[in-house]
């Protein structure tokens, strides 16, 4: 076989492995339950391959042949990235690898704010449910902007009696919405003129309209 054909049928092969690796880009999206990857190229085989290659046609072509399997290997995915990046596609958050506590301790941060009607930054003011998107927001986990939207998020709470920290209390229909911190305690932005602070949890059964479980309970 002359260069002239080498040269030529490793670009046919090139060709076909890069079509190979954009399937393996697809198939290492399936993830199994506990997140690993279903199936993914590796770029050992693209450096077995290349090196079989290498021995059937001659060491002539070699540098062409490591040409190819360099180039496949920048095309396939990383099994770590590939992992994370379908998770987040499926669930649109990060909320599985955050804890209620988390969701406290980040909340406490912003002690002291003052409550601003449809503020959403913490340097000038936020109203209750920005203050709420805005603490999600800081562990990677987003939620929509107003109550309404918020309380429809995650998985309801049967009883005050059994929340967990971290989880939302929204009352009065959708009306205003404050961080469960446990032992009756509760985080929220509350009216004009009063900031960010922890104090009793005010929702009572009469008025208490959902309680939603974002990511899993913090402690007791």
């Amino acid at each position: 076989m002359s260069m002239t054909d080498a040269i030529g049928r490793i670009q046919s092969i090139e060709s076909q492995l890069q079509q190979l690796a954009q399937g393996a880009r697809v198939s290492s999206t399936a993830v199994s339950s506990t997140g690993s990857v279903a199936s993914v190229a590796s770029v050992a085989d693209a450096a077995s391959f290349a090196s079989a290659l290498t021995s059937a046609m001659g060491t002539s072509s070699s540098s062409a042949v490591a040409s190819v399997a360099s180039g496949l290997g920048s095309l396939l995915p990383v099994a770590g990235s590939t992992t994370a990046a379908a998770g987040a596609a499926a669930t649109g958050t990060n909320s599985g690898a955050v804890s209620g506590d988390a969701v406290v301790a980040a909340a406490k941060k912003y002690i002291g704010v003052p409550y601003v009607w449809g503020g959403t930054n913490p340097a000038v003011g936020m109203d209750c449910s920005g203050f709420v998107q805005r603490v999600f927001k800081d562990l990677g986990v987003e939620l929509p902007r107003v109550v309404s939207d918020q309380m429809q998020k995650g998985t309801p709470v049967a009883s005050l009696a059994e929340a967990k920290p971290g989880d939302l209390l929204v009352s009065y229909g959708g009306e205003h919405i404050s961080i469960y911190l446990g032992n009756g305690k509760a985080i929220d932005a509350p009216v004009p003129g009063q900031t960010i602070q922890i104090r009793d949890a005010w929702e009572k059964y009469s008025n208490l309209t959902s309680i939603r479980r974002i990511v899993p309970a913090g402690g007791a």
